[in-house]
């Protein structure tokens, strides 16, 4: 198990509503959340066997951007 930490621009539950069936539905993301309160509206995953480009791909398929944090 790993956890993978995004900056992103989901900024509201809208945008978080959109991402949410391609996270919600991909077997490699086991738990996914977005904190809104923090600046950089921070999208974290728990993953078995998903990369951060995989994520990033799935985001950016739905209208957003992310980009891993080290």
């Amino acid at each position: 198990m790993e956890i993978l930490v995004f900056k992103t621009n989901l900024n509201n539950t809208d945008h978080i509503g959109k991402v949410t069936p391609p996270l919600n539905h991909h077997p490699g993301i086991l738990e996914w959340n977005v904190d809104l309160h923090d600046c950089d509206n921070i999208l974290r995953i728990v993953s078995e066997n998903i990369s951060a480009p995989e994520v990033e791909q799935l985001v950016f398929k739905a209208g957003y951007f992310c980009r891993e944090l080290e």
